[in-house]
């Protein structure tokens, strides 16, 4: 009601029924300013309550159908009701019904067979009487999918000791050395080990509930036992993330974002600390590291990006306005998240939000394309110059003429301004096939710290924030090069310890698969 009285303020005219004249109330300049301005606050309080509702009680998905079809298809429902209806034929006074009878046909569901490579156990079983003179004509094999627990053991290492006739002291006694193990004078060896990791950073169970695991196979395993395990190969496996940090910093081309994490610490008792973390992700090459920073700052980003060379790929955080003009770094921004903005602000403003998000359709129709046909860089480039740079251009009038339209702090508004704001950093994105055109493969990245977060709610300390970043870079790169995780850490296990220090680039997912198992 409010918002209804203040767009009628400025200029109201009362039409009397016994003069053609009008009665114009008019209020000065400022005063309409004053009450735009109200007006705007309430559009942008409106637009935040809408917002909380859709994330208490909404659904989240961005899925959009434009109204319009695809380029040349006619629309069948174009017209109106009243032109549908002056095409229709008249309907004859006499009506007539028509009944059928239809036979329904249901197809029988296929069951998909089990995996050729899991073990069969057979298991024959014979009639109780067989009657003599019977001849067996074939047989009736039905599979059964089982489980058995986890098949856990313990190795026991047996060093023979021999004595050498005729020699005192230490040399009369030989035995053969003991291997490398992953934890020195530990007793778990690196299946366990890997499968704890994987079992929380992947499969999300926290150590007190992998604790209750080994408890019902009657495997007495504390859960302090299990944090001191993991504490020790994080320890072990410290040189070669910082491998995979050096690796991935080489890359011309990264994609950044960050999320936060909270964290316990003495600084703040009852209470956790705001930690982020922050995700490296090379497209290209199909690699991804996080790292943690105590804060969201730009001095963090600015450390962890030292010396950093290349194209990056970020949102509209201020953190990251440091490199814009950076000779050595070229900034990149997310369509994604300028699509976001219009569809959160459809409520407000459908018509405007539906033609911006028509635009954005056809961008990403496009992309689609690309994938599907697995185009080179190269013919995605000449594909993005012949159907999305047009369309680009489009977007970008379009957003010049609504900005003088549109209420600065209406999310409409705050969409146009969002999008104006980094519009050359949009424009880069078609300057080259490999780039591109929003960060949701980060995102990807980024779901399972999330899944995470929800189950072990927070980090112990700030270096236990460290030690999961580790975890999450190792599994994201498995995942990236389709490598089996748990068999990935435990081969590394079993040979970091006597592995060159200047080779440790070999065992990093990506070339683990092709090296190794290749």
């Amino acid at each position: 009601m409010l918002v209804h009285l203040i767009d009628n303020l400025y200029l109201y005219t009362m039409k009397t029924s016994n003069t053609e004249l009008n009665d114009q109330v008019v209020i000065s300049r400022g005063e309409y300013n004053e009450l735009l301005s109200i007006k705007s606050d309430c559009e942008y309080l409106r637009f935040q309550l809408s917002e909380l509702k859709r994330m208490l009680y909404g659904v989240r998905s961005e899925r959009f159908r434009s109204e319009k079809t695809d380029d040349g298809q006619l629309d069948l429902f174009a017209g109106t009701r009243d032109s549908l209806r002056d095409i229709q034929p008249k309907a004859e006074a006499n009506k007539e019904t028509i009944t059928y009878e239809r036979e329904k046909t249901r197809e029988k569901p296929v069951r998909s067979r089990l995996p050729e490579h899991l073990r069969r156990e057979e298991e024959v079983i014979e009639p109780d009487l067989i009657p003599d003179g019977a001849v067996k004509i074939g047989e009736s094999v039905t599979e059964l999918l089982e489980y058995k627990p986890a098949d856990v053991y313990v190795r026991v290492i047996i060093r023979p000791k021999y004595v050498v006739p005729g020699t005192e002291g230490e040399g009369c006694v030989t035995v053969a050395p003991m291997p490398s193990l992953p934890i020195v004078k530990g007793n778990a060896g690196a299946g366990i080990l890997s499968h704890i990791c994987a079992s929380k950073f992947i499969d999300h169970l926290p150590f007190y509930r992998q604790a209750e695991i080994f408890k019902r196979q009657k495997i007495p395993v504390a859960e302090s036992t299990l944090k001191g395990w993991y504490a020790a190969v994080c320890r072990l496996l410290e040189p070669l993330h910082d491998t995979l940090i050096h690796e991935i910093m080489k890359r011309d081309y990264l994609q950044v974002d960050e999320s936060p994490i909270p964290v316990l610490t003495s600084d703040k008792p009852g209470a956790t600390h705001k930690g982020y973390m922050w995700v490296f992700h090379a497209p290209v090459e199909g690699m991804a590291c996080f790292r943690y920073g105590k804060s969201r700052s730009g001095d963090v980003a600015a450390g962890f990006l030292d010396g950093y060379r290349g194209a990056l790929q970020t949102d509209a955080y201020a953190g990251y306005d440091q490199y814009k003009d950076a000779e050595h770094i070229t900034l990149l921004a997310c369509m994604a998240h300028s699509r976001r903005k219009f569809e959160h602000a459809k409520e407000n403003s459908p018509s405007r939000s539906r033609q911006a998000l028509d635009l954005f359709a056809k961008l990403y129709r496009v992309e689609k394309r690309a994938r599907e046909e697995k185009m080179p860089f190269e013919e995605r480039h000449r594909l993005r110059e012949q159907q999305s740079i047009p369309v680009m251009e489009e977007l970008k009038r379009w957003l010049e003429d609504q900005r003088g339209q549109v209420l600065p702090k209406s999310p409409i508004g705050i969409a146009v301004a969002y999008t104006l704001k980094i519009w050359d950093r949009l424009e880069r994105t078609m300057t080259d096939g490999k780039f591109e055109i929003d960060n949701n493969e980060i995102e990807n990245k980024i779901r399972k710290l999330a899944l995470g977060r929800r189950n072990y709610l927070f980090c112990g300390s700030h270096e236990g924030a460290e030690r999961n970043a580790m975890m999450y870079s190792f599994f994201a790169c498995c995942r990236e090069a389709g490598v089996n995780p748990t068999r990935w850490m435990t081969d590394v296990l079993n040979r970091i310890p006597d592995h060159h220090a200047n080779k440790l680039e070999e065992l990093l997912p990506h070339n683990w698969k092709e090296n190794i198992l290749g």
